[in-house]
């Protein structure tokens, strides 16, 4: 056999084609032949080793309660791990509050994790003072005896998001593990639900290249450090990734849902309105997938449009019943603004004087965009640490290789142009509630914007973009390879990780 001859072995062959008939033209589909079926598989079974290990390693690398908010995140989880759904009420002299009960012993480790990051030394000093503190406050049983908490933040969120939390604490409970056990199994569930829910989506696409674009933007280091801790963004990253890779897959892709696809597609459509407010226009994009991908017939066409009905109208009894939290939300801010965070006077700002919000937004862009730039591939937990130069650059790289040899889209321009302007609805969704919720009346900037808050919209975003952008790389016989490509998106993020969880360990231990 030739050289030649063993290259064109290795590599995929030119796919079938598939003609659909649609309203404006003829497109020609992409259709995995059985090579691709063989040989394309293994992108679900590399992220769920990647994920495991790097989650485990963020969970275990992470302080107890030093994540995003994790305090907070942590305090409602127990509230709904023990039947407290709706936001609750609590007395505080600052003003409106909202929160729960949380066992004393864990409420001791909470303060000093509150107080250990929030005073912790310059360079070169390790930013945990006494890491023999974490292990004794841990070490205690869980009491019997509660406090309340404060965690309005947290209190506006449905109990959805929280629900591998939720079992993982019940567990901790049944098992009667110490406080630093019951942390740790709290987050150790949070990433077990990641892992399932986002390699049940990643499976879906194992015959189809642009599996690893999804794979990169799963993968990501803020990613996998927040499936690493307990927060309310684990579901919503897992749930917003699983809605747009079945997008990608039965819009974009033009090819069949399974019937298991199609019930879980659906059902995520209910739950991810109730987990995060500002993609719920994401989960209505199922809408735009064919009724012939989901396998419908005359009478079950409707089912999606059924079920993103649902979806928005529990979205918005939801809103309803957290409105009241909305008060309460200027006590995360410094003494002197507690009571200038009040989202009626902004609303009022935004509908009477929509100029002033423009040149807002606008100014806010040159003072913070570079921070979400960094944000998007990690600024780590209440460390604030900011992934290394080469966690970013090696993502770009997994980014770039996974959209270079991508499948080329089908969908057509009048549901692609939909897509876009969905992410670019969720995209102001973002900046007008952090304005509404966290900024102060007449401040500069929307303050509170995180780059990690655009993870969820990713998927989409890149599917919109390279529906628009044909551009593909190709061998030199002109066919897209696929064995090279998968293992340079796979080395690149576990380069990416590696670096970002050295750096981390670093300067949080020392």
């Amino acid at each position: 056999m030739t050289a030649q001859a063993e290259r064109a072995a290795v590599e995929e062959p030119a796919p079938a084609e598939q003609t659909v008939e649609t309203s404006s033209r003829t497109t020609v589909l992409a259709r995995p032949t059985d090579w691709t079926r063989r040989h394309l598989g293994f992108g679900a079974v590399a992220f769920v080793l990647v994920a495991a290990v790097f989650g485990a390693v963020f969970a275990v690398l992470t302080p107890a309660f030093w994540g995003h908010d994790e305090i907070t995140q942590f305090g409602r989880a127990y509230q709904v791990a023990h039947g407290g759904f709706t936001p609750h009420r609590i007395a505080d002299d600052r003003g409106v509050a909202y929160g729960g009960d949380v066992p004393v012993s864990i409420d001791g480790l909470m303060s000093y994790a509150f107080d250990d990051y929030n005073h912790n030394p310059g360079e070169p000093d390790p930013m945990v003072a006494d890491p023999r503190a974490y292990d004794l406050l841990g070490s205690v049983p869980v009491s019997r005896q509660t406090r309340p908490v404060w965690f309005t933040n947290t209190a506006a969120y449905s109990p959805v998001p929280y629900v591998p939390a939720a079992v993982g604490l019940r567990l901790a409970q049944a098992l009667d593990l110490n406080v630093g056990a019951t942390v740790q199994l709290t987050r150790f569930a949070g990433l077990l639900a990641y892992l399932v829910i986002v390699g049940f989506a990643l499976r879906a696409l194992r015959a189809y290249r642009v599996q690893w674009l999804a794979f990169t933007v799963a993968a990501l280091p803020i990613a996998l450090f927040q499936a690493g801790t307990v927060t309310a963004d684990t579901m919503t990253n897992a749930l917003a990734i699983l809605v747009s890779v079945m997008v990608v897959k039965g819009l974009f892709l033009g090819a069949e849902l399974t019937r298991l696809e199609t019930v879980v597609t659906l059902g995520a459509t209910l739950a991810l309105p109730l987990s995060k407010p500002t993609y719920v226009l994401l989960a209505m994009l199922v809408v735009l997938i064919p009724a012939r991908q989901y396998r419908f017939g005359q009478w079950l066409r409707w089912l999606p449009w059924l079920c993103a009905a649902v979806g928005a109208g529990l979205f918005a009894v939801w809103m309803k019943i957290a409105a009241p939290t909305g008060d309460g939300m200027g006590l995360m801010r410094p003494p002197a603004q507690w009571h200038s965070v009040r989202p009626g006077d902004q609303l009022h700002g935004i509908l009477s004087n929509p100029g002033h919000f423009l040149n807002i937004f606008t100014e806010s862009i040159w003072y913070r965009d570079q921070r979400w730039f960094t944000q998007f591939f990690g600024e780590l937990g209440f460390a604030y640490i900011d992934v290394p130069a080469l966690t970013v650059l090696a993502c770009l790289l997994a980014f770039t290789v996974s959209a270079g040899v991508a499948e080329r889209f089908s969908a057509q321009r009048w549901r692609t142009v939909i897509v876009a302007l969905t992410v670019l609805a969720s995209v102001a969704m973002i900046y007008v509630t952090l304005y509404m919720s966290f900024s102060p009346v007449d401040y500069y900037l929307v303050d509170g914007v995180q780059g990690r808050y655009f993870v969820p919209l990713a998927v989409v975003g890149f599917a919109a973009l390279l529906r628009w952008m044909p551009l593909r790389w190709t061998d030199a016989r002109g066919v897209i390879p696929h064995r090279g490509p998968a293992i340079a998106v796979v080395v690149a993020m576990v380069v990416a990780l590696t670096a970002a969880a050295l750096k981390y360990e670093f300067l949080v231990w020392g």
